[in-house]
């Protein structure tokens, strides 16, 4: 390989890692129902009559899901800085619609959102 092909290889590998780099921990806002992750995967509970159960759930720490509105794509919902709880703001919205925005992450297949807003 001569010089200049190593060159365009090394910058289009470059290139491509900055792009990953810059995808985790982007700016998302998504759409959907708040769910309390055990009920909701274990017995497939949600909605208006499970709402006091799933604050319950979500007040003692088991994480809280936001399933996207018209997709089967959910999100791990977490608080803003480590060893915090999530804002009251998501706990008290429990089995309503709402609308995150935060810092988007994936690893190994999940998807995380890092609370900033709820509306």
């Amino acid at each position: 390989m001569n010089r200049l092909t190593k060159l365009g290889l090394g910058l289009i590998v470059a290139i491509g890692m900055t792009g990953i780099a810059i995808a985790d921990g982007g700016e998302t806002t998504v759409t959907g129902n708040l769910r309390d992750s055990y009920c909701y995967g274990t017995m497939g509970a949600h909605g208006a009559g499970h709402k006091a159960c799933a604050i319950k759930c979500a007040s003692a720490g088991i994480p809280v899901l936001l399933v996207e509105k018209g997709t089967e794509k959910s999100y791990i919902l977490l608080p803003d800085k480590d060893a915090s709880a999530l804002p009251q703001s998501v706990i008290s919205r429990m089995e309503d619609e709402v609308t995150v925005t935060g810092k988007e992450y994936s690893k190994n297949g999940t998807q995380f959102i890092v609370v900033e807003s709820v509306k």
